[in-house]
């Protein structure tokens, strides 16, 4: 018999390595990499180098397919449809979880506790456990509303024979009836809507859009019947004024149109205040900002919940004292609990109160609107659910994990990845901070440039070996930026007094103007708070926060700057046609796939089939669009330039146009040169959406720019480029304030206030005002320290 030599590997153990050959995903060239599994493994590169392709469009989306593949076709039909990824091979792949930096849903009813599962446990909790008892858990929801309802339905018994049966149903939910549940109510300034001083005839409507000669909106008021069109609105009669405002729809004959007349503030919620603001032009949204204000609901005190739950208490507290306290409050709240009928729920919401202190939330409560929450405290709130998981031999798939992380709670989220690992999972994380780069197993360095410069490997190997290559990536790994050794003097203040917003304890601050001035301190001591919610309207404030670019394939970096405006005017003036032609979402668009450039074939429960349009070839015009010519281009050679191209083109000869060049500077300014124009909105990273967003805003006529941690996706050689333009900002006479952690924009600062000393109940104070270098020679704040051993280093 023949005994197997021990030295022989078992044919399991072979497989520990993730294999990926051939990958083509976006922007990467023919990509062949092997990742070692059970081991971290960080992923580096400039901004639209390749990496999320590589990570997130390429291993973990055909991992993701692969395990919903092996549902039922009835399942998958419910399941949101994955293409298989452009690669050739991809070997050894086990289960991923993705862990990205999508900011949580913005609905005004979801909380920081019903994203997560601390909120269901709490309503279980109250519902066994608090006197008087109002009813099941769902009577302890915000998001539930008491229904009654009785009536009749006939049952058919065969032979003509049919028996009415009376049924009653009701549910008691936990809902303010006043706010519905959200908190706050909605207040509209009538001001800023119509001038009363006018009639409807004269053109008293201000609202965007609303011109006279519009039938839809203001002729359907005009010509109503209800109204006297030429009669000032001030001087409408009481009745008047009733159905100018609030009239229920009614059906009128407009013109021999048949059209439905509503009063204008219920028009108005309808058509703009159900709307994201996100998702609006900008002139809309200057609107909205103005003519809605939001104030705290006076019935629930912004609990959102109904009196009768309100008054329902265990250890004399309600659900909504429970949902306002701080996360590690409320966990030794509920640490002093010691009831045996509900022991296993206790156990369960124990850990899940106490993974939020751990992974550095605790300074959070679960009533906070999850809208509100940073892209690293978004991303920290989903990571919590895998803390404690026994699951073993899967692929954690981070995106920036220390976004929003100051340098002292870094060290957190690396044990926390180490962690992860060291239970047996595979870890790859998607990074730019050396911190994190220093923790990893193995490196993969993409590049060398971005865009179509980038996707191909560029490094790969330990931390060391990149320190010591010729990449980006490796020559700028031990990067420092000096602290100034002379600061710009501050032109008068921005004074902020008795700010009291959530966790602020009365702060009162002199930020100087005419400076860079950086606002710092770490994640929860009130940055935002301060500057977000205690800067005064009338400053004339710039800000560029990290909210979102909303936009579909249809939108590009051309839509949303504005550019294709100019551009789309200046072929029609040489041609002598219509703009509306020279857009693929208009006039010109290709009749056969809609301007969309490709043709969608809908294969259900299997994912969907892209193909490029046979008639427009890509390209999304009419034919006949493609033979107007500006500059010696077509429009769809113009969409198909880079930004640098573009700048070149539009800068001078027949094809000037100096309002496309500004724009196109600005986009160039932010290190987006090599976007190309026409390149979907849907395809950029989460970096390059900020910049663009900061290439937007450069153009408005604030005298103050506010902005939100805007090295947020971008590389360490990228930093150096953006205090190259914060500086430049700063110098055309611009007021800069930066809320960051980056110790490379603190060293460059004029100025820094840093919050603290900790989060939450322990932050919100003033704990250090004054230069970069007087901070690093106090040290006596976890800022000081961090900045100190940065320049140190």
């Amino acid at each position: 018999m023949r005994t197997m030599a021990k030295s022989e590997p078992h044919a399991a153990d072979s497989h520990d390595l993730i294999r990926v050959h051939g990958a083509r995903e976006n922007n990467l060239k023919d990509v062949s990499i092997e990742i070692p599994k059970r081991r971290l493994t960080v992923f580096t590169g400039v901004s639209g180098s390749g990496k999320s392709s590589l990570v997130f469009d390429t291993i973990a989306a055909e991992s993701q397919r692969l395990i919903n593949e092996t549902y039922s076709s009835f399942v998958q039909g419910f399941m949101p449809t994955l293409a298989r990824p452009e690669v050739d091979v991809l070997d050894g792949l086990t289960t991923a979880i993705i862990v990205d930096q999508q900011r949580m849903g913005s609905d005004p009813r979801s909380t920081v506790g019903t994203a997560t599962d601390a909120n269901a446990m709490l309503r279980i909790l109250f519902s066994r456990l608090a006197k008087p008892h109002v009813g099941p858990p769902g009577a302890y929801s915000f998001n539930t509303a008491s229904i009654q309802a009785s009536g009749g339905f006939r049952v058919d018994k065969g032979a003509a024979k049919t028996r009415t049966e009376k049924v009653t149903f009701s549910r008691t939910g936990g809902m303010c009836t006043h706010c519905e549940g959200r908190g706050s109510v909605s207040d509209i300034d009538l001001t800023q809507l119509y001038d009363d001083s006018k009639s409807i005839a004269e053109g008293a409507f201000t609202i965007p859009g609303w011109k006279s000669d519009n039938v839809w909106t203001v002729g359907i008021y005009a010509e109503s019947g209800f109204l006297d069109p030429n009669k000032p609105i001030a001087r409408f009669t009481k009745k008047e004024m009733q159905d100018f405002l609030y009239r229920e729809p009614t059906k009128v004959k407009v013109n021999g149109v048949n059209l439905t007349y509503e009063g204008l503030i219920p028009k108005i919620q309808k058509s703009f205040l159900s709307k994201d603001k996100e998702s609006m032009q900008p002139h809309i949204r200057a609107f909205v900002e103005r003519a809605v204000t939001f104030t705290t609901c006076p019935e629930c005190d912004g609990t959102r919940l109904s009196e009768a739950v309100r008054a329902s208490k265990y250890k004399r507290k309600s659900i909504a004292d429970a949902c306002r306290m701080e996360i590690r409050d409320l966990a030794e709240w509920v640490r002093s609990i010691k009831e045996p009928s509900v022991a296993p729920l206790l156990t369960a919401l124990r850990q899940n109160l106490d993974s939020f202190v751990e992974i550095g939330l605790g300074y959070l409560s679960l009533d906070r609107p999850s809208g509100t929450l940073s892209g690293g405290e978004a991303q920290r709130v989903k990571m919590i659910r895998h803390l404690g998981s026994s699951l073993t031999d899967v692929t954690y798939v981070f995106d920036e994990p220390t976004t929003g992380l100051h340098p002292h709670d870094i060290r957190r989220m690396n044990d926390l990845l180490l962690r992860l690992r060291d239970k047996g999972n595979t870890v790859l994380v998607v990074e730019h901070k050396p911190q994190t780069i220093g923790i990893a197993d193995h490196v993969v360095d993409l590049g060398p440039g971005a865009g179509t410069e980038g996707g191909t490997v560029c490094f790969e190997g330990t931390v060391d070996g990149l320190r010591g290559s010729d990449t980006v990536t490796g020559r700028h790994l031990d990067d420092r930026a000096a602290v100034k050794d002379t600061v710009r003097k501050g032109d008068g203040a921005l004074e902020i007094r008795g700010a009291t917003e959530h966790n602020l304890r009365k702060v009162d601050v002199d930020v100087p103007l005419g400076v860079l001035c950086v606002v710092t301190g770490v994640a929860g001591s009130g940055k935002s708070s301060l500057i977000h919610g205690s800067v005064p309207a009338s400053a004339n404030v710039v800000s560029v926060d990290q909210t979102p670019i909303r936009g579909s394939r249809r939108s590009n970096p051309a839509t949303y700057t504005g550019l294709l405006e100019p551009i789309r005017k200046a072929f029609a003036k040489a041609n002598g046609v219509k703009p509306a032609l020279f857009s693929a979402n208009s006039e010109g668009a290709c009749p056969t796939c809609n301007g969309a450039g490709v043709i969608y074939t809908d294969l259900a429960m299997m994912a969907g089939v892209s193909t490029p349009c046979e008639e427009c070839e890509g390209k999304r015009f009419q034919a006949s669009v493609l033979e107007y010519r500006f500059g010696g281009r077509d429009i769809s050679e113009v969409l198909a330039m880079s930004v640098a191209q573009a700048e070149e083109f539009f800068a001078s000869g027949e094809a000037r146009i100096p309002a496309a060049h500004k724009i196109l500077e600005r986009l160039a300014d932010v290190g987006l040169g090599y976007l190309t124009l026409g390149q979907p909105l849907t395809t950029l990273s989460g970096g390059e959406r900020q910049r663009l967003k900061l290439a937007t805003h450069m153009g408005d006529k604030g005298g103050v720019y506010v902005l939100d941690e805007p090295t947020t996706g971008l590389h360490l050689a990228d930093v150096e480029q953006l205090l190259a333009l914060l500086d430049r900002l700063v110098d055309a006479g611009k007021s800069v304030i930066v809320i960051e952690h980056h110790p490379a924009v603190m060293a460059h600062a004029d100025w820094i206030i840093d919050l603290g000393p900790g989060a939450g109940h322990d932050g919100g104070k003033v704990v250090f005002e004054g230069t970069p270098a007087d901070l690093v020679a106090d040290g006596s704040t976890l800022t000081g320290e961090a900045l100190a051993e940065y320049v140190g280093g």
